[in-house]
């Protein structure tokens, strides 16, 4: 396969501007941009498949630039339900400083990042006017999606101006930086063909532009979204090892198209996995290898080693190899009894009310469905000491196969 039908057999085009860009991207070395506005200060999973489509051209040889939008995120890009909360000046710095050093590594610096804050702060309303406001109808921004469906329930003018802002972005890449394509998802198509007609319009040139569709779950909810919260591509964020829990539990449905999209396996490779897959799904293999490409790419491959050590220790119960620091990752959510002296097994366990009396945790001793730190307790002698602690701190107790409790030593 070229590098056009690569990314159709990978599900990665949906609008394209031009047929030319087919033989532009196969045929030609081109510079090309994509964006994205630092409303947090890391970019989260559901970013990486334009990240990922990045490397992918810059393997083929395109020359990729990172618009980090300084400016643009001053006002928001519209939201199909309301608008954005205006984000403070140093609080967008921040956010850029963060997104900039993150896309850098994970490019290994083989990757120009813009902000277009420099080319805009000293731009002044009038000329705006002039330069880029002349050349576009209301009547074709009112056609815009986005903005059409915020006209019923309001929309600013700021917001309504964010596509001129986008599209002057576009002219001034192409003018500075000879860059004739921007990529992204499939909710910016909107803008990418304003900057494409600003420049046919100032320049008299033919840029290009093609998106992405938005990668989502069974339930149709935006990838890499947990219970609501981001998975963030900051290791400090969001640790591999809930990378690997949120991919290793990727629906069947879902993983091959996501192999697809978010990693650089061949197609052969793929199908393998696909065919494995529908033999035997219970192995997980397309899962697993998903959360090896994901996190290898992000963070590295003793990362994924060590998100992988954690589950295996987790699903045997034997977590008596990890550190304070893992226990802590893993069991967050778990909340934390308080333990400050040698107690009797059955008596440790009725008073922090992981048995619900004397009788109950009696049984499960004697039965064998209790073991702390990985270590079946059968004893009903046994003292609970701080010398059975992870490193002074951490008892993890296992009732059964699947109920865990965190207690730590005061």
């Amino acid at each position: 396969m070229n590098l056009f039908e690569e990314l159709k057999w990978r599900g990665l085009i949906k609008d394209v501007s031009s047929p030319e860009l087919e033989k532009k991207l196969n045929d030609e070395k081109i510079t090309f941009y994509w964006g994205t506005d630092p409303t947090a200060d890391s970019l989260h999973l559901g970013h990486y498949s334009s990240l990922v489509t990045a490397k992918r051209l810059a393997k083929a040889g395109h020359h990729p630039i990172l618009l980090v939008g300084g400016a643009t995120g001053l006002i928001g890009d519209p939201r199909p339900t309301a608008e954005r909360e205006i984000i403070a000046y140093d609080t967008v710095e921040k956010n850029l400083n963060g997104i900039k050093n993150q896309v850098t590594k994970i490019f290994d610096g083989n990757v120009e990042v813009v902000n277009n804050y420099d080319w805009t702060k000293n731009y002044s309303f009038i000329d705006f006017l002039r330069d880029t406001g002349k050349y576009i109808n209301v009547n074709y921004m009112l056609d815009k999606d986005i903005i059409r469906r915020r006209l019923e329930t309001g929309i600013t003018y700021a917001e309504f101006s964010y596509t001129l802002l986008q599209g002057n972005d576009f002219v001034h890449l192409f003018e500075n930086k000879n860059c004739v394509l921007q990529a992204a998802g499939s909710d910016q198509w909107g803008n990418i063909t304003t900057g494409i007609e600003l420049i046919k319009k100032k320049l008299g040139k033919e840029a290009y532009g093609f998106t992405m569709p938005l990668i989502l779950d069974k339930m149709g909810n935006k990838f890499g979204k947990s219970e609501g919260n981001a998975l963030w591509l900051d290791i400090n964020k969001t640790s591999s090892y809930e990378l690997y829990q949120y991919l290793i539990n990727t629906d069947d449905e879902m993983v091959i198209h996501y192999l697809k999209v978010f990693t650089f396996l061949s197609k052969e490779e793929i199908e393998e996995l696909e065919k494995k897959n529908k033999e035997h799904p219970e192995l997980r293999e397309a899962q697993t290898a998903l959360a090896h490409e994901i996190i290898k790419d992000l963070h590295g491959e003793e990362e994924f080693e060590k998100a992988l050590n954690m589950s295996k220790a987790l699903f045997s119960g034997d977590v008596s190899k990890l550190t304070a620091k893992d226990i802590e990752m893993i069991f967050k959510d778990v909340e934390k009894i308080e333990i400050n002296s040698d107690m009797n097994i059955v008596d440790m366990l009725t008073e922090k009310k992981i048995c619900s009396s004397k009788r109950e945790a009696r049984e499960f001793v004697s039965a064998g469905t209790i073991s702390i730190n990985g270590e079946k307790v059968t004893d009903l002698d046994k003292i609970i000491s701080c010398d059975m602690t992870i490193e002074g701190k951490y008892l993890i107790v296992r009732r059964g196969k699947k109920k865990y409790y965190m207690l730590e030593w005061k």
